[in-house]
C-alpha cells in the first residue's frame, strides 16, 4: 500500500511516527517518575550530598552567582569535545584530534558531574528518579569513552571508534534524561530575586 491509496501523505506518516516514538519515550519517563524502586539508594544519596562540608561553595557549584545552573554549562565541555571527535574520526587524518578531544572530554567530565550531583541533592523524588537514570547513562558514556581512549593508545583505532559511537549513543539518551529534568519539569530555574 502507498501513501495514495492509504490516503495519508508521507509527511503525516512521519508526523504520526514520530509522536508514537515521543508518547512512548514520555510514557518510559513517566514510569520511571512513578517507581520507587531506587528511593532508599536516593535518599541516601540525597542525604550524602547534602551533609558534604561544602559551605559557600554549594551555592557557587549550583549556579546561585550567575542566577542559574552551572551544570548544563559544565556539560559542554565533554559533549563538545565527544561531538568533535565523532567528526573527526570520519577525517583520515584525524586520529590524533580524535584521542585528544576524547581525553580532554573525560577531564571535563568531573567538574560537570560534581555540579550535577549538587543539583541533583535537593530534587523531588520524581525528578530525583530522572536524575539517578540520567546519572547512570553518563557513567555508560564515561566507561565507553575511557575503554575509545584506551584503545586508541593501545594503537587500535577502529577499536576506539566502535567505543566512541557507543558513548556517543550513552550521551545523546543522558542529554535526553537530563533535558526532561531540566526544561519538562523545570529543575533548577531560579527566581528572578533573590
Amino acid at each position: 500500500m502507498n501513501e495514495y491509496d492509504s490516503g495519508i501523505s508521507t509527511e503525516e506518516r512521519t508526523v504520526r511516527t514520530s509522536g508514537a516514538v515521543s508518547a512512548r519515550w514520555l510514557t518510559g519517563l513517566a514510569r520511571i517518575e512513578r517507581s520507587g524502586a531506587t528511593d532508599p539508594v536516593i535518599r541516601t544519596l540525597q542525604r550524602g550530598i547534602r551533609s558534604l562540608p561544602l559551605g559557600g561553595a554549594r551555592d557557587l557549584l549550583r549556579g546561585r552567582p550567575l542566577g542559574h545552573p552551572v551544570h548544563p554549562v559544565l556539560v559542554q565541555v565533554p559533549i563538545g569535545c565527544w561531538l568533535s571527535a565523532a567528526v573527526m574520526d570520519a577525517v583520515p587524518a584525524g586520529q590524533r584530534a580524535a584521542t585528544t578531544l576524547t581525553a580532554v572530554g573525560l577531564a571535563g567530565v568531573a567538574p560537570a558531574a560534581v555540579t550535577g550531583w549538587v543539583d541533583w541533592a535537593d530534587l523531588a523524588p520524581e525528578q530525583a528518579r530522572v536524575g539517578l537514570v540520567h546519572a547512570v547513562a553518563n557513567v555508560a558514556a564515561v566507561a565507553f569513552y575511557a575503554a575509545s581512549l584506551t584503545a586508541r593508545l593501545r594503537h587500535h583505532p577502529a577499536r576506539g571508534r566502535l567505543w566512541s559511537l557507543g558513548g556517543l549513543a550513552a550521551v545523546g539518551v543522558s542529554g535526553a534524561l537530563g533535558g526532561h529534568v531540566a526544561y519538562r519539569r523545570a529543575v533548577g530555574a531560579w527566581p528572578t530575586t533573590w
